[in-house]
Parts: C-alpha cells; structure tokens; sequence
C-alpha cells in the first residue's frame, strides 16, 4: 500500500488514565524523544480528560498542562504536538494556551451524539490555523447513519479529519469496517480510527479501519492508555511493517520506549484482564476503569457487576460521579438480599 499512514501515538494523553494523570515531566520527556525518534507523525499531549481536565471528578494531573507541553515540544525534532479537548471542560483560552506551547493539531472530542457542541471550538482551531481534528467518543453507541449524520456536522465546521472513536473498545471488527467505510463514503476530509483493546481487537481492529479507507490511526506504545489500553502501537507497526503498509515508522525505537520506559512506569498492568474485559463486554468508557476499581472496594461489591450496569444505564465520560452511585445501589441491594 503506497498511501501513507498517519500515525497518532496517545501513550502521554490517554496513558494519563493509567497513571492516574501522574507523569512527571522527566517521564513524558524520554517517551516524547523515543517517539520522535521513530518518526511518529503526531503525539498527543494533555491530561487524559483533555486541556482543562484536572477536577475532582476526573483527578488531578502531577504538572500543568502548559509545563507538559513545553517541556515535549522542546525535544520534537521531527514529530507534531497535539491537544485534546472536550467541549465543557477545556475552552478556547485553553486552545491559546497550547497554540502558546507549541501545539500544532488539536482535536476537539465529544460524545458521538453531541457533535454540535463542537463547533465554536473546531471553528477556532481551524481559523488559527491548528490542523484539526473531531473526535467521536463511544461511537459504538450509535447506529451507523447516526454517526455519519455527526461526522458531517464536525466536517462542515473546519475538521481536517474526524475520528471514529470506540472509547469502550466495544466494537467488533464488522462494525469497526462498517463505520469506517461509511465514514470515508460520506466525507471529503480524512477519516481517523482510535480504539481501546478491551476485547483484544486493538491491532486487528486498527487494520480493519486503514483496509476501510482511514487516513488516520492513533496507537499507544505499550497500549498505555485507559482500560486495556490502547492499540499497542509497537505490535500496530510490526504488523503494518509485514503487511507492506506505509507508515514511515521505526519500528526499534518503539520496542525499546515500551519496554524499558513504559511497562516500568505502569501502576497497574495495562492489560486485557477481567476487568478491562468488562469494560469492552459491557461498552463502558475505558478511562472508568480505575474509578469502578476504588468504589468496589470501597463499598464491597464486584467491579463486574458495576460495569455492567454502568453499561445498562449508557454511562458515558463526564459522568464518573455515577460509578459511585450505582456501587451504592449494588451495596443496598446485596445487603437486602443478605437480610
């Protein structure tokens, strides 16, 4: 395959949730240089909420934003310097802020239903000159047309490219070729594919949506990210390597920045345990994993059955308050039970 990949690494944004937003600097500098010097296209940048996401819903990150930023635009030499933001949380100050930074994309992210929502923001970004980026969280959620309808309205308001973004890492490989494909029929600008490896599919999943016409395809090294993590982007790359498509990417560096940087910093395995299963099974946003973990134990009741009424209930991210909820509701009902 000829045409280029772009490739997205998320390892110092979506891995914040695995960290629980505490990189240090030092830290996210020596995974920005290993990234650089593979050649990755576009790393991602902020807490794992987006800019502005620091709260005590979400948690607080170790640094500023801005320190983050500067410090891994400092060492870029080859790569770009993105930004997420969620409307609500981050603002249009905050997309100064990173463009002061040194921020060259941003991709302003919503749920896959409240594309609407996203227009001041991607109109902003577009018109300062940012390539820009929407994001269409938990698109799983949604029948196909649906989505589609919601892609449209980010294109129309200045997005360079829009994602389709399997937040829970719920879908299966014939939807993930289905809502790729739809996508790149019904737009003209590219189309990008970000998902979580809660049921295993990160890296076949990935492939899916590049053989469906993505432009655009984001990975972690490692898969440090929220839930099982994200497409493991060092096994993304071997695969695209033997497969003879096009990313332009060293493939050395990333083993190395997994193994000895990564892995060692991980807190918690990221990894397709039971929980991150659940997560996937049951088409829960990833980044509730660690939360649904500390109110299990707090309130003594099973993070599996947590997970899966978040899911019942079509929980989605801005609403981790109510894992908390529902553990209580879980605890009332098992003390009930129990007389």
């Amino acid at each position: 395959m000829d045409r280029k990949i772009i490739i997205n690494d998320c390892t110092l944004r979506d891995g914040m949730h695995a960290l629980a937003h505490q990189y240090s600097v030092d830290q996210m500098v020596a995974v920005a240089k290993k990234l650089d010097e593979a050649r990755i296209d576009i790393i991602e940048v902020s807490h794992g909420d987006g800019l502005n996401g620091n709260s005590f819903n979400y948690g607080f990150s170790a640094h500023t934003e801005v320190e983050y930023l500067q410090a891994v635009r400092e060492v870029l030499t080859h790569s770009k310097l993105a930004a997420l933001l969620l409307p609500g949380i981050g603002t249009i100050d905050d997309i100064d802020m990173a463009i002061e930074a040194g921020v060259d994309t941003v991709r302003i992210a919503t749920h896959c239903t409240e594309a609407d929502i996203s227009k001041q923001h991607i109109e902003a970004a577009r018109n300062k000159g940012l390539d820009t980026v929407g994001f269409l969280m938990m698109a799983h959620m949604i029948p196909t047309a649906q989505l589609i309808e919601q892609a449209k309205l980010m294109e129309s308001y200045g997005a360079h490219c829009v994602y389709v973004t399997d937040s829970a890492g719920a879908l299966l490989m014939d939807e993930t070729r289905e809502k790729v494909a739809a996508m790149r029929d019904a737009l003209d600008c590219q189309v990008g594919f970000h998902n979580h490896h809660n049921l295993g599919l990160g890296v076949a999943n990935s492939i899916i949506a590049i053989e469906a016409g993505a432009d655009r395809i984001d990975g972690s090294v490692a898969g440090m990210g929220a839930g099982a993590g994200n497409c493991p982007l060092e096994v993304l790359i071997a695969v695209t390597d033997r497969m003879g498509i096009r990313t332009d990417i060293e493939l050395y560096p990333l083993i190395d920045c997994a193994d000895k940087i990564v892995r060692p910093l991980m807190q918690r395995p990221v990894q397709t345990d039971g929980n991150s299963l659940m997560l996937g099974f049951a088409g829960v946003y990833s980044s509730f994993l660690l939360h649904t973990e500390r109110a299990a134990e707090k309130f003594d009741v099973d993070s599996r059955d947590i997970l899966v009424e978040l899911g019942k209930r079509r929980m989605i991210g801005g609403q981790e308050d109510m894992i908390v909820d529902v553990a209580l509701d879980l605890k009332k009902q098992k003390e009930a039970a129990n007389g």
